[in-house]
Parts: C-alpha cells; sequence; structure tokens
C-alpha cells in the first residue's frame, strides 16, 4: 500500500512561491476545491468562481479536517491569525503552479485525449485498462477546463506509472494553454464533429482548435487520429508541422495502424477483431455501440505506444463500463415486467446522438416491448441548430426507433419531422416531459434518455428511477 504524501506543505510552498501562514502539516494527502466533498488531510484551494467564491469556504474546510488552505494575500486578514495557510496573489495560478511542478516530476507515461465525442469514455476506458498493468491516474469526472486539468495534473502521485489527461475546449486558444501544462507522450483526437458551431465557422475551424493538442506534445511523442474521420488529412498535416513524426491512425479504413477487422455487435457488449499496430487481437467489448469499438482501437494503439501490454490491455476491456450518464443500463421494475433504462444523459451533440440512437437499435425488448428514445436540445450549435436537430429523423429511421419524445424549443424540429406513428410526446422541458414519459412505459420497453447537460434530461431518468425503483433497490428494501 502506498504511504507517501501527495505533497509536502513545504514542496507546495515552493511550487507556488507562497508565504506560510500558521502551523502547517508536512503531509498533503490530497487537492480539493469544494469544502463540501473535502477528506481529512487535504489541501483545500479557494478559487474564485463564476458563482461562489472559495474563500467564504475557507472556515468549513479546515473544520472538515483540511490539512491547509490556499489564499489569496488580499483576503488572507480574513482568517484567524493561526490558521494553516499558504497565501498567493492568486489561487488559480497557483494551482497551475503546483501543476506544471507535479508534471516536472513524474515519471509516467502521460496521455492526453481530446475530441469532439467519447473524450470520457476514452479516458476512462485507458484508466481501466492500464490500471491493471500499473499504478495509473487520471483525471476525475470532466475535469477538462482551465481548472479541471491543472487539478487533475497536481493530483497525479509521483510514482504515477501511468496518467491520463482529458483536455476540453469550446473556443480556439482553449487547449494550447492546457496541453502545455500537461505535456503528454501521447495525444488522442477521438474525432472531429460539428459541435459548439455557436462559437465556430465551421468544422475545419473546430479541427484547427482541436489541433491544438499537437502542440504540447513531448518530443519524440505520437499523435492518434480517426482515419475515419473527415479532418484527419487536415489534423495530419498540422501534427507534422509540429514536428511529430509518428502519427498513428485508428479505424475501419483498410490503410488504419489500428483498424478495425470484424465485428458482433449485442445488446450490452461487442465482439471486436482488430490489427492494433500489427498485432491481431480479438477481445470482448463490455460496452455496445459500433462507435465504443471504434473508440477502443484508440485506446489500444494508446496503450501500446505508452508500454502497456496490449494482450492484457485488451482483456481488460471485457470489464469496461460505461461511466455515469453515457449509457449506464438500470432495469426498471413495473408490475407486469421489466423496462431497461439507457441514462446518457451527461451530454449531447448530433454525433453522440447518432452513436446513441444506433445502441439504442439494439437493445433487446419484450413480446410487447419498444424501442423510445427521449430526447432534449443539443445546445452550442448556433445558426445551424434547427436543421441539425430536424436531421436526427433520419437516424431514427435507420435504427429502427418505434417511439419519439422530444423535449425543448430546438427539439420541435424533430418533432415536426417526424412521421404520426413516432410521436410519443413533446414538451418545452424535462419538467414539463416527464409525466408524459412516467405514463408512457410499459414492460418490455428499452428507453434511452439524451441530451445536452443544459437540458436537464437527467430529471426524467431521475423520475423513472423513482417512480419504478430497480432490483438493487427492491432487494435492499427487502433486507
Amino acid at each position: 500500500m502506498n504511504t507517501l504524501p501527495l505533497w509536502t506543505s513545504d514542496a507546495m510552498r515552493a511550487a507556488m512561491r507562497a508565504e506560510a501562514n500558521g502551523v502547517l502539516p508536512q503531509a498533503i494527502s490530497g487537492i480539493a476545491i469544494d469544502s463540501r466533498t473535502l477528506q481529512p488531510g487535504e489541501a483545500y484551494f479557494a478559487i474564485r468562481g463564476a458563482v461562489h467564491d472559495g474563500h467564504n469556504f475557507v472556515a468549513a474546510a479546515l473544520k472538515a479536517g483540511a490539512a491547509l488552505a490556499v489564499v489569496e494575500k488580499a483576503q488572507a486578514g480574513k482568517f484567524e491569525s493561526n490558521a494553516p495557510l499558504l497565501v498567493v496573489d492568486d489561487v488559480l495560478g497557483a494551482l497551475v503552479d503546483l501543476a506544471r511542478a507535479s508534471r516536472a516530476r513524474s515519471q509516467a507515461q502521460v496521455i492526453a485525449v481530446t475530441g469532439s465525442v467519447g473524450k470520457t469514455s476514452t479516458k476512462e476506458a485507458l484508466l481501466h485498462v492500464l490500471s491493471a498493468q500499473g499504478r495509473t491516474h487520471a483525471s476525475a469526472a470532466s475535469f477538462n477546463n482551465h481548472w479541471g486539468v491543472p487539478l487533475s495534473l497536481a493530483r497525479c502521485p509521483a510514482d504515477a506509472q501511468f496518467a491520463v489527461f482529458e483536455i476540453g475546449m469550446n473556443h480556439a486558444g482553449e487547449i494550447e494553454p492546457l496541453v502545455k501544462m500537461v505535456r503528454p507522450h501521447v495525444a488522442i483526437i477521438t474525432t472531429v464533429e460539428p459541435v459548439h458551431l455557436e462559437f465556430f465557422a465551421g468544422i475545419e475551424a473546430i479541427a484547427d482548435a482541436k489541433a491544438e493538442i499537437f502542440e504540447g506534445v513531448e518530443q519524440g511523442g505520437a499523435v492518434v487520429l480517426n482515419r475515419d474521420n473527415s479532418q484527419f488529412a487536415r489534423l495530419s498535416r498540422r501534427a507534422k508541422t509540429w514536428g511529430i513524426a509518428r502519427i498513428v491512425s485508428f479505424g475501419e479504413n483498410e490503410k488504419a495502424d489500428a483498424r478495425l477487422l470484424d465485428i458482433s455487435l449485442h445488446a450490452t457488449c461487442s465482439a471486436v477483431h482488430a490489427d492494433i499496430l500489427g498485432d491481431e487481437v480479438t477481445y470482448k467489448l463490455g460496452m455496445p455501440g459500433r462507435h465504443m469499438a471504434i473508440n477502443s482501437l484508440a485506446v489500444l494503439a494508446a496503450s501500446s505506444l505508452a508500454g502497456a501490454d496490449l494482450a492484457l490491455a485488451s482483456l481488460s476491456l471485457t470489464q469496461l463500463v460505461p461511466a455515469a450518464g453515457r449509457g449506464g443500463r438500470h432495469t426498471l421494475v413495473l408490475a407486469a415486467g421489466e423496462v431497461t433504462l439507457i441514462d446518457e444523459t451527461y451530454n449531447a451533440n448530433p454525433a453522440s446522438m447518432a452513436a446513441a440512437l444506433s445502441v439504442l437499435g439494439q437493445a433487446k425488448v419484450g413480446p410487447q416491448g419498444r424501442r423510445i428514445a427521449v430526447l432534449g436540445d443539443m445546445l452550442e450549435l448556433g445558426a445551424t441548430g434547427p436543421r441539425l436537430h430536424g436531421g436526427l429523423n433520419d437516424a431514427i429511421k435507420a435504427y429502427h426507433i418505434d417511439l419519439i419524445y422530444c423535449c425543448g424549443p430546438l427539439m420541435r424540429n424533430l418533432w415536426d419531422a417526424l412521421s404520426t406513428g413516432k410521436r410519443g410526446g413533446y414538451a418545452d422541458s424535462a419538467a414539463n416531459l416527464e409525466a408524459q414519459v412516467v405514463a408512457a412505459i410499459r414492460a418490455g420497453d428499452a428507453v434511452m434518455i439524451k441530451g445536452s447537460f443544459g437540458s436537464k434530461m437527467k430529471t426524467i431518468v431521475t423520475a423513472l428511477e423513482k417512480r419504478f425503483p430497480g432490483k438493487a433497490a427492491l432487494d435492499e428494501a427487502a433486507v
């Protein structure tokens, strides 16, 4: 069992050029920015956010057992004179400095992941695969922005053998400073799709923004790109301009370095036969969907490039399960039978919507069951939003979805495009659609719920789980 602290207070003070106040403990077990989830022994960073100022929660953090708090010099006078503090000019800036110090001391093979779709599931798959072969650190949840990346990096143990970081963006220029902090040995771009179009002129501009990840790749490092994607050639050229010689491609394209040779899709998993950098492997992927199988090629390629054993990595994919809100399955119990609920509520864009509908199309249903999609607005699509929402009807037809419930003003465009027999119900908000969905489901159905996070589709998932408790909940009640 590891007994080394994550940081010492002396190392933190030096990395952040901080002034010490009070008596500081030698060992720091972790880094926290939320006083509600802080664990005893962690350092609390009082970050000033858009809604809350972390300085207002320093007292609560110290009472909860924080080893120390990192605070701004301008606000240090608010706290007791003997409070254990590290005082800095800017707390977020200090966290960035600590992140850079963490990267400087690390001997881990570092992998960075970005892309329009599949960032988090790819990051989680890498964490799962690499953890079986050595101590592995990865970004928690979707900590992929200007505070999430430095927080994740600062939390990286000094003795980690592998480290995986997710890097996100919705504007040009966001990835560059983050990847220069992470300095990956391997960088993955899962795909480039028409998302965040509210902030970009077109898909080529999105590709250029994703290509910022190349600017931080370590000398002699590699990039892993989707050869099936329309932007592959553009990204490949951009990688070469940054002096990256090792460009590894993945996909179904016959020229892909990590190539899908054959696949058998099932309701809850896939059987995959692939060629990974010249080695053929056959494996079971514990998550359904062709898109997941394609991304698993990137996972195996990146793992191999990072020095992991390919055979063990492919074997580990059997136990892979979806991250929260990204395809997790629940069994709802009705009086007459069961319903499969697929939770895809974390986020949505046209590409991920089509992928989720394809998975729903593979879902098993009972004798009288239907495949039902409950869809909320996809946000940040700008002027193309109405057209892209209406265009989902093509995927609905292709994957033989029986019934559609639409939520939000943008999804009205899909509702208008649907044939009468496909229309389940429409409402302007998730709260107003909730009762319709709860009343409509019946034994044997498979229900998939998806929308952008801001469309609040999770409320419908919660309502269904409350109205029809699943097997696990019923078993607990019985005990």
